[in-house]
């Protein structure tokens, strides 16, 4: 049993399919409809991987909070306090020059991204030679990260804006392009400088449409009276109320303070450094023992103690005082739902573009199809017309073939009817009565004869008449024969002509989107490419068949005209020799029941025809029913079934992709 239970647990580990289980949450909704849209039957691009790949990074990429404002308003000064660390570089005149984003790390860095897309990192003291204008020119420079181990950073990402009132239009237009995209907006304004014109135009001008995520921030409250606080506050709310869900005085510079002397940044601090030089000394000393670290963690426990037993209740009151609590309130209660649900709904609109995008890539591809498709229906009567006219031409020129052979028939049997010459003969008969009893009386009459050899000599070996006209014939029916294959040939250049036109654009197509499908565009490039091998070649078969067979009855009746007309005419004289013969006995034993036979010139026609077997060559000229009609006729139907085939064929592959599209609209439909 133990055996059986073993083969089954390994068969159902190798063969049964287990449904793959997600994560809860956003980013585990797109691992799903990755897990779909990555089906190995849509040929997935490697582009479409990495950008569902984008879409679950910016699921779990931390909410972003734009820092921005008018110059000198303290920005830099204002997110040193959030981060409790005087990191950022601060100024008389517009410091920050580029687009910073503050993102969590594991320790201090800065990464430095140009606009070639290279990147270089730095030192985090450095931070000044890449965003200070005063300095350097960055105009090489698309943006810098900076990476700090602060916990609030694990759930926010800060994005420090050059300025709505830069130096450099660049530096205002990439402002605005953030301030659309990010979950959240500070307003950051010195309450001396709050509500002026200046500032209520770049107001009205930017920030209009993100009230509901916008917080204004009157920075250095540290500098005024309460009364004066709250005159400036509640001026702001009744004017720019519009603007701004709250309005919040603080000090950054109070902030600051307090939050870079409070306990647990401290702490935090120490442990940094601990770990640090830790890393570096372990580098270099015995990694077998931790004698090296010894004093070093000694000295890091009585700073921790030191720290804890410092009084910080002044750090504490001015923490309050500088009223921060507040915008890390707003940000926690009213920025991190909105932004969570606008990320949210902001991803499933992309991953429902991604799927639309697929499927407007599909249609190209089906349209390629399509277009076949229309190309071989839209051909079917012009084809079947052209058959037609074969059988029209062609048949024409076979009667005119025929009109030929029967002049010459004529002209043989007139020729031969001509040479029947009279001759005399005798008989004799017995007299009657008594008196003349065994006696015979000669009676003379007339009979006919042929005379062959003046119709060989008018007809064969003086100026070989028949011969020339019988050659002529043979000539006009292998003529009719070369142009009636040659019309065969035509219909099919037509239809080659026609498809080639449509082959020409589609051997070279592209996707138009770089998450489409490269195998599904390739596949159609070679489809394309092989177009004689799925369609022209079923068609090129048949018209080759159809060549074939009338090349088959052409060379049976040009065998039949080659046949010796002399032997036909010698067999026919001969006949009507043998009849006038017939005659002479029957009259010369009955004259007067019988007569001689004297043949007429419709009878010699008739017989010269059926010794030549004329009746057939009359059949596959004349007749409504000929072979050329048969063939034409067959030919239309055999072209009918290809093209109906052939359709078939293509509306197959096309069906492929409608069924993707359906499969690619159900995973959108459970975005």
């Amino acid at each position: 049993m133990s055996i059986l239970n073993g083969f089954i647990k390994e068969y159902n580990e190798k063969f049964v399919k287990k449904e793959e289980e997600f994560e809860k949450g956003l980013a585990g909704d797109i691992k799903r409809i990755k897990a779909k849209l990555l089906d190995e039957k849509f040929l997935p691009s490697i582009q479409l991987k990495n950008i569902l790949d984008k879409q679950i990074r910016r699921a779990r990429y931390p909410m972003e909070v734009a820092i921005t404002g008018q110059f000198s308003s303290g920005k830099s000064t204002f997110l040193n306090a959030l981060l409790s660390k005087n990191i950022l570089p601060t100024g008389i005149t517009p410091v920050t020059s580029k687009v910073n984003f503050i993102n969590y790390g594991e320790e201090y860095k800065l990464k430095i991204t140009y606009y070639s897309g290279a990147q270089e990192y730095a030192p985090i003291e450095a931070i000044a030679d890449f965003t200070d204008q005063r300095k350097h020119d960055m105009r090489d420079i698309k943006y810098l990260t900076l990476y700090a181990p602060m916990d609030i950073l694990k759930d926010i990402s800060f994005v420090d804006t050059p300025g709505l009132n830069s130096q450099s239009q660049s530096d205002t237009d990439t402002t605005r392009r953030v301030l659309r995209d990010v979950g959240g907006i500070i307003w950051l304004t010195l309450i001396d400088n709050a509500g002026k014109l200046s500032e209520a135009q770049v107001l009205e001008e930017y920030m209009q449409h993100f009230k509901n995520k916008s917080l204004c921030v009157l920075n250095q409250k540290d500098k005024f009276t309460q009364e004066q606080i709250e005159t400036t506050t509640k001026y702001i709310k009744d004017k720019f109320g519009k603007y701004f869900a709250k309005v919040v005085p603080i000090s950054a510079k109070m902030a600051l303070e307090s939050r870079s002397a409070h306990s647990d940044i401290l702490i935090h601090d120490e442990y940094e450094k601990f770990i640090k030089k830790f890393k570096e000394d372990l580098k270099i000393n015995d990694v077998n023992s931790l004698n090296f670290f010894e004093k070093d963690f000694e000295d890091y426990k009585n700073k921790i103690q030191q720290i804890k037993e410092t009084d910080s209740s002044g750090n504490t009151k001015l923490l309050e005082e500088s009223n921060i609590q507040n915008v890390l309130d707003f940000i926690d209660n009213t920025i991190r739902p909105q932004a969570a649900e606008s990320k949210e709904y902001a991803i499933k609109k992309d991953l429902k573009s991604i799927c639309d995008i697929l499927v407007k890539e599909y249609e190209t591809i089906i349209a390629v199809y399509d277009s076949l498709i229309e190309i071989l229906k839209n051909a079917e009567n012009d084809i079947l017309e052209a058959f037609e006219n074969i059988h029209k031409t062609y048949s024409k020129e076979l009667f005119s073939v025929y009109n030929s052979l029967e002049s010459i028939m004529e002209k043989m049997a007139h020729e031969t009817y001509k040479s029947i010459k009279k001759q005399k003969a005798s008989r004799y008969e017995e007299k009657s009565g008594f008196l003349h009893k065994d006696s015979y009386e000669k009676i003379e009459y007339e009979t006919y004869w042929i005379d062959s050899d003046n119709v060989y000599k008018n007809l064969f070996y003086d100026d070989q008449t028949i011969d020339k006209m019988f050659k002529r014939a043979i000539k006009e029916l292998k003529q009719v024969e070369l142009d009636s294959n040659e019309a065969y040939r035509n219909v099919y250049r037509d239809i080659k002509h026609r498809i080639h036109r449509w082959q020409e654009p589609y051997e070279q197509i592209k996707k138009h989107r770089e998450i489409a499908s490269d195998m599904e565009f390739s596949s159609t490039r070679h489809f394309a490419a092989k177009v004689y091998e799925n369609v022209l070649r079923s068609f090129h078969r048949a018209i080759l068949e159809n060549i074939s067979a009338l090349r088959k009855k052409f060379a049976y009746f040009n065998g039949a005209l080659s046949y010796s007309y002399i032997q036909t005419t010698q067999a026919t004289i001969a006949h009507f020799e043998q009849q006038i013969a017939e005659s002479v006995s029957l009259y010369e034993k009955e004259p007067t029941k019988f007569t001689i036979y004297h043949p007429r010139e419709d009878e010699i026609l008739t017989k010269l025809k059926a010794n030549f077997g004329f009746e057939k060559i009359e059949d596959f000229l004349t007749s409504k029913r000929n072979y050329l009609f048969k063939i034409i006729q067959y030919s239309k139907k055999q072209y009918l079934d290809i093209n109906k085939d052939r359709i078939e064929f293509v509306e197959s592959k096309k069906l492929e992709y409608i069924k993707k599209i359906e499969d690619i609209k159900i995973i959108k439909n459970d975005i």
